[in-house]
């Protein structure tokens, strides 16, 4: 093997393996650095995610090159046809990426995630609910061996409970019917 055919070896495998999944993964995720704490796992993220898109771009690319191509798709060595749609894909990539700001020096912000119907404070609700509860219970207990006095003011006090729990379970389900 000569050097030259190595170099065009290994250019081949890091075309095909790795650089369309890495400009993609640029593109997507433009905040994404190798520094800091989680530098290290980000790095085996982002290389992780590379090869895997590299080799699923390599699939779609070669499979419609075949259903495209009038005689079929031939990976002949003289006829470097798949190589150059996964470069002119790394190329868009690349140039995505650095449109979206995957270069610059600081990174763009992270989108904002979406807050899903119902997730937020479901602990919070949970604890609330149960201590309506326990004070429900508590006042029911109260009533049964209280005296005729209080009565009136304990069912105040229950009724009142009560309302609070039907308006959070109300506007919880409202919540999730979003």
């Amino acid at each position: 093997m000569t050097v030259g055919s190595a170099a065009e070896a290994a250019a081949g495998l890091l075309l095909v393996f790795f650089v369309p999944g890495y400009a993609v993964t640029r593109a997507t995720f433009p905040e994404w650095r190798v520094a800091g704490p989680t530098g290290a796992r980000r790095l085996l993220e982002m290389v992780t995610l590379s090869f895997v898109l590299s080799v699923v771009l390599t699939v779609l690319v070669g499979y419609l090159l075949l259903v495209a191509a009038p005689g079929g798709f031939q990976a002949y060595w003289t006829d470097p046809v798949l190589e150059a749609a996964l470069a002119g894909l790394a190329l868009v990539g690349f140039g995505v990426a650095f449109a979206r700001g995957a270069f610059a020096r600081i990174p763009p912000a992270p989108p904002a995630p979406e807050p899903l119907g119902g997730a937020e404070g479901a602990w919070e609700l949970t604890r609330e609910l149960d201590r309506i509860q326990r004070d429900e219970r508590r006042l029911e207990h109260a009533l049964r061996v209280s005296p005729d006095t209080d009565t009136p003011r304990l069912q105040d006090e229950l009724r009142a409970l009560r309302a609070r729990r039907e308006a959070l379970t109300r506007r919880r389900e409202a919540q999730y019917a979003e």
